[in-house]
This record gives structure tokens, sequence and C-alpha cells, in this order.
């Protein structure tokens, strides 16, 4: 079936345009979620008006996300993961949880509908692509670490601390000891002897 775009469908097209879709996806999606109306003549002749509105309608989504798009663009996010010894985690970072992560780190409510990405199963960085309009897709680092490796980053941490402290005390000590010019002898004044 033919359907006329209304407004801005991703992975579709962008309104005003006109689609050959499944019927089902038109019938029960598209036309329901007014995303669309079925491609008549009457329809065809509104084209430009529906473009119109399109455009005014996605520049104003543009200007209201690019102060969201600079917030996120190049966040740092980092996940901690059970790792199996392949490499892969046990279970994923979903959508979700990016969007969760996106928002606790930027104050910026995300959708995860708006994550450009499978599941994460691997360890390492992965660039992930936050679509908020057509034209406006900020990217965000994630970062997937195991747990094994943040405990023994951890421990090492812990470890340094213990040696800094052992050094800062052994300087304190050598601080503390007096030099052999500060000891005061102990030796009893000479005695003047008189000569008579």
């Amino acid at each position: 079936m033919k359907v006329l775009l209304i407004r801005d469908v991703y992975n579709l097209g962008r309104a005003g345009e006109i689609k050959k879709v499944a019927n089902g996806y038109g019938r029960n999606f598209l036309i329901p979620q007014k995303l669309a109306v079925m491609a008549t003549p009457g329809a065809l002749k509104q084209v430009e008006k529906i473009q119109l509105a399109a455009e005014k309608r996605r520049l104003a989504l543009n200007e209201e996300m690019s102060g969201v798009a600079e917030k996120i663009k190049g966040l740092e996010l980092s996940f901690t993961a059970k790792v199996g010894e392949t490499g892969h985690l046990y279970g994923s970072i979903t959508q979700q949880m990016i969007a969760d992560a996106i928002e606790a780190k930027s104050g910026v409510k995300v959708d995860r509908h708006w994550i450009e990405s499978q599941p994460l199963r691997e360890v390492g960085l992965h660039h992930v692509k936050v679509r908020l309009t057509f034209d406006l897709i900020p990217e965000v680092n994630v970062t997937v670490v195991s747990e094994e490796e943040v405990e023994k980053a951890a421990k090492a941490l812990k470890e340094k601390e213990k040696e800094e402290k052992k050094e800062q005390k052994e300087k304190e000590k050598e601080k503390k000891l007096p030099t052999i010019d500060e000891i005061p002898s102990f030796t009893e004044p000479e005695q003047k002897v008189d000569q008579e």
C-alpha cells in the first residue's frame, strides 16, 4: 500500500514523502499513530502543505534539541559487568541502562529508543549514537569494564596508598631523629684545677 507520511518516521522517510509499505504496517501502525495517511488523490494535493508544516516542526525541534546535543556530545560513560573467559559479558549493557546513565551524568532525559545501538556484550570502548532528531545525532563514549579488572585496580590502588603511607611515616621518623650535632653532650664540664 502507498502512504503519504505526515511526520518524519525513522528508517522510513520524512514528512511529505510517498512510501510503499506493507499493508499491516500501514494500517496497524502508521495510520493509527497519525504518522501517515493513505496516498489518495486528495491527500496528494496536500503534499506541499504537509512538507512546509513538517519543515517548520523540524526546524523548531532542531533548535530545541541543539542544546541537548551539546550537553550529550562526547559524554563519557562507564559500566562494570561480569565477564566470561572469552571476554563476553554475562548479560548486556542495554539501551535503557545507557539512557539512565546519560540522564544521571548530564541531567538530560533521553528515551531509550533514541539510542542507536544493539545491547553491548563486549568489554571495551563503544561509540554509541543518540538520535535526537533526523539531523542531530550526537555520539557518547561508553566504556565497559569487567568487575575483575575493577577489583584488581582497587587492590592495586590500596597497595599503592599503603606504600605511600609507609614511606611518609619513614620520612617523618627520619625528620624526628636528631642529628649528632643536635644531641646534647652528656660529658661533665671540665673542672679547672687551681695550681697553687
